[in-house]
């Protein structure tokens, strides 16, 4: 089960870590957020020479590094866009009444340019690695940014916990794309096919005939079920932020600010689901 349980548990540890840092460095003194993006963006280009390395690598290393290097380029994406580096033409909030299709285009304006970074950023994933042997890193990256379009539709749809109270200052014309709601016609079809795509890498996992192939899927499913337990939070009752209390004690700590202080706003940090 080593050969399970060990890939499984790196996967959970840096979904666990890589969200935490996250919400630590969004919740930082925003004086200090071009110091994160130039650190991100040296490990984007450290991820990206990781990636290419490992596209011909079929031994356990290759598939560990192959799915780590995609979810770090996938971490860029994520600082880029809740620190306000890479968003959107639209800065501000709807008039009151906007609805249907002009709503929808005002809110694909708010993140327009992040939303061609993640088309450019897949382009080079896959065009990295595509004719390699080691395709993790490509499937690892189409897992995100099919779960994280997913949680976004979902939530511009309406589900029960938007949380957006967490959103950065600087994102907060961003709520008004946001819909309360028990739960919307697309969230049992999203899960319901996300589901489905999680058995069938689970099913490649444990009828895989080589250690590579066993690490990589099971990595993968890793993900997967990771992200779909985050749309699960956007409509069950419970608080996904509670998971991160402890990182939240960390890093007031960090900032010298009393147990007490109030934390600042900044989004719930999902590195799978992230609306």
């Amino acid at each position: 089960m080593a050969q399970f349980g060990l890939p499984a548990l790196h996967g959970l540890l840096i979904w666990w870590f890589s969200t935490g840092l996250i919400l630590v460095l969004d919740g930082l003194p925003t004086r200090t957020f071009r110091w994160s993006m130039a650190a991100a963006t040296a490990v984007l280009i450290v991820s990206v020479f990781g990636l290419v390395s490992s596209a011909s690598d079929t031994s356990v290393t290759g598939a560990y590094t192959a799915f780590t290097c995609a979810v770090l380029i996938w971490g860029w994406l994520e600082i880029s866009f809740y620190m306000g580096f890479v968003t959107g033409p639209r800065t501000h909030h709807c008039k009151h009444g906007c609805s249907g299709w002009r709503h929808f285009g005002h809110a694909v304006q708010a993140s327009l340019y992040h939303e061609i970074a993640v088309l450019v950023l897949a382009a080079t994933v896959i065009g990295l690695t595509w004719r390699g042997s080691n395709h993790f890193g490509t499937w690892t990256f189409i897992v995100l940014w099919w779960m994280h379009q997913s949680a976004r539709l979902n939530v511009f749809l309406g589900v029960s916990n938007l949380n957006a109270e967490f959103l950065p200052e600087h994102l907060a014309h961003i709520r008004s794309f946001f819909r309360s709601a028990p739960m919307n016609l697309l969230f049992p079809f999203s899960v319901t096919l996300s589901t489905i795509a999680a058995v069938l890498l689970a099913e490649r996992a444990f009828g895989a005939a080589d250690l590579f192939r066993r690490t990589g899927y099971t990595l993968v499913t890793t993900m997967m079920v990771l992200a779909i337990l985050e749309h699960w939070f956007l409509v069950l009752p419970v608080s996904a932020a509670k998971l991160w209390n402890g990182l939240w004690q960390w890093s007031l700590g960090v900032r010298g600010k009393p147990a007490g202080a109030p934390r600042p706003t900044t989004k719930q940090a999902t590195i799978g689901g992230r609306p």
